[in-house]
């Protein structure tokens, strides 16, 4: 019932940075905690950042604290990954996803019950 869809990836150098924003189509965007992962190749998705369905509540894993910042647009249906600062372990597929209302805890993937195709980004030394 919800659509994701991502954009905002690419190749950057290190220290450089990209804005990831994920548009959702379909159910009530306004009513859904928003969540960023990442998966490396032989690694398993990573939480990275959450956002209230209000805006008014993040949370971030410590991989990314200070660096990264998540935020929405509830007018535009749309949730941002605002990077900075960005390395060569940040290099990873980015993904959004819809955590479902309730749900206890921000950093599992159980938690989450929609996800976008995934972005790339890669980050060259």
């Amino acid at each position: 019932q919800v659509q994701l869809v991502e954009s905002g990836g690419g190749v950057v150098q290190a220290g450089g940075s990209l804005r990831l924003s994920c548009a959702a189509s379909g159910g009530t965007f306004s009513s859904y905690p928003m969540g960023w992962f990442r998966q490396a190749p032989g690694k398993q998705r990573e939480f990275l950042a959450g956002i209230s369905s209000s805006g008014y509540t993040t949370s971030y894993a410590d991989s990314v604290k200070g660096r990264f910042a998540i935020s929405r647009d509830n007018a535009k249906n749309t949730v941002y990954l605002e990077m900075n600062s960005l390395k060569p372990e940040d290099t990873a597929i980015y993904y959004c996803a819809v955590r479902r209302f309730g749900a206890i805890g921000w950093g599992t993937t159980s938690s989450y019950d929609y996800w976008g195709q995934g972005t790339q980004v890669t980050v060259s030394s």
